[in-house]
């Protein structure tokens, strides 16, 4: 049986940077993580033995001469006055992408307060990185998760979209074409801002056409990675032979009964070590 693991999967670049900083300042002790830095719990737990404690944001009202770790995701700017009035130090590893996702998000909603208008940010409510840009413009900007969200727009002003840097490009076309059939006013009203992330939507693509050249697809993702279900839905469509596993442990022989190929794909927050982690198991004691 041949087992290939995806040469584009694993960390994107940001979770990369993010990883690396957060390794480099457990050198200099103790460091509080503002939530998991990446949503898959065994990463998480291997940076835990490394000695990085996570924290809610409920945790810096009793904290004080702390360092905290700001992930990728992004923290709104009441999480940053926090810290300051609690003379708690920063370590601010927000992706690049992401922080000038923040700025456009500001500058939208400066423009759209000229015209009475309606910021749109396409993206999971609850996730951090839409916490953190609805927080940019104090929550007034309104989130589309599903199509039946687009109801809550008043199409008789203009509006501005924007999107969550992991959120699938099918759907934010999906949401930009609908609404741009509605929309009531002169289309220099309406505008439309791709801004996902090309790391994670060139992959799609990339997956589709991998899914379909194996008789087996294991997906490796952590259950909350919103990035993670995406791309699951992209093999899985492309390959109906597709389970998502956290980690080896989840693998179930039967899985490989009459098959020849295998191909191990995961999120942009499952670290490569992890796809190899899986890819041996299943050479030792799936074949």
């Amino acid at each position: 049986m041949k087992i290939v693991i995806d040469d584009k999967s694993g960390f994107c670049f940001g979770v990369v940077r993010a990883v690396k900083r957060a390794e480099l300042e457990l050198l200099k002790g103790d460091l509080f993580s503002l939530g998991h830095i990446v949503h898959n719990k065994v990463e998480v737990a291997r940076l835990e033995r490394k000695g990085l404690k996570v924290i809610a944001n409920a945790d810096l009202d009793t904290m004080s001469h702390k360092r905290v770790y700001i992930r990728a995701h992004g923290e709104p700017p009441t999480t940053f006055q926090n810290c300051l009035k609690n003379n708690i130090e920063i370590i601010d590893a927000t992706c690049p992408v992401v922080y000038k996702l923040q700025q456009k998000v500001i500058k939208a909603m400066e423009l759209m307060k000229t015209q009475n208008g309606q910021v749109v940010i396409i993206g999971k409510k609850g996730h951090p990185e839409v916490i953190g840009l609805n927080g940019q413009i104090d929550n007034q900007g309104l989130v589309i998760e599903k199509l039946e969200d687009i109801d809550k727009i008043d199409f008789d002003r203009p509006i501005y979209i924007l999107s969550q840097t992991t959120k699938s490009l099918r759907f934010f076309e999906q949401v930009s074409s609908e609404v741009t059939k509605r929309f009531k006013l002169d289309r220099s009203k309406l505008i439309i801002k791709d801004t996902i992330c090309r790391s994670v939507s060139d992959r799609e693509d990339h997956l589709t056409k991998f899914s379909s050249e194996h008789d087996l697809i294991i997906f490796v993702s952590g259950k909350d990675s919103s990035n993670g279900m995406v791309l699951y839905e992209v093999c899985r469509s492309s390959n109906s032979n597709c389970y998502k596993i956290e980690d080896e442990k989840e693998l179930d022989n039967s899985w490989f009964d009459g098959v020849d190929s295998v191909g191990i794909c995961g999120a942009t927050s499952t670290p490569k070590w992890l796809l190899e982690q899986v890819a041996s198991h299943i050479e030792t004691h799936c074949v």
